[in-house]
């Protein structure tokens, strides 16, 4: 089965933070998770609010529990909040439902983890958790808006 490394989370984790600083962006808390959704590495930038390890973890964490990146559960959660707040509830409160939980798949497309980033809009905490997977040589998954 392939996974992510030590290595290569915190490859993701340098690159998103480099695409944080590239745009200007508040400072941010990247999670990185395996397959299983647990904790693969963590990095929180100098300045970050308090509750940032969370919401990051609740992104990532909602896009592995659909298989889908965190926009998908976003939209899931407007169109079909019954289903959001079963969710949620059976995830112990682990489901963030917003966009910056970014699926990570192999060439093969299949998911070995995924990177949930809070700090910024969530839109360009998106933006970095896509820039860091890329650059760590995966393909990221978003979701549809």
């Amino acid at each position: 089965m392939a996974y992510i490394t030590l290595s290569k989370a915190n490859s993701i984790i340098k690159a998103a933070l480099a695409k944080g600083a590239e745009g200007g962006m508040r400072p941010l808390s990247v999670a990185v998770l395996d397959a299983g959704g647990h904790l693969k590495a963590f990095q929180k930038q100098d300045g970050s609010s308090m509750l940032r390890f969370e919401i990051a973890f609740g992104k990532a964490y909602g896009a592995l529990a659909i298989g889908a990146g965190s926009r998908t559960v976003e939209k899931f959660a407007k169109e079909r909040p019954h289903f959001m707040e079963g969710l949620v509830a059976s995830s112990g409160g682990n489901v963030i439902p917003v966009a910056g939980g970014v699926l990570v798949k192999n060439a093969k497309g299949e998911v070995i983890g995924a990177v949930g980033i809070s700090g910024d809009t969530s839109d360009n905490d998106e933006t970095a958790a896509i820039a860091g997977v890329e650059a760590a040589g995966f393909v990221a998954d978003g979701g549809q808006g």
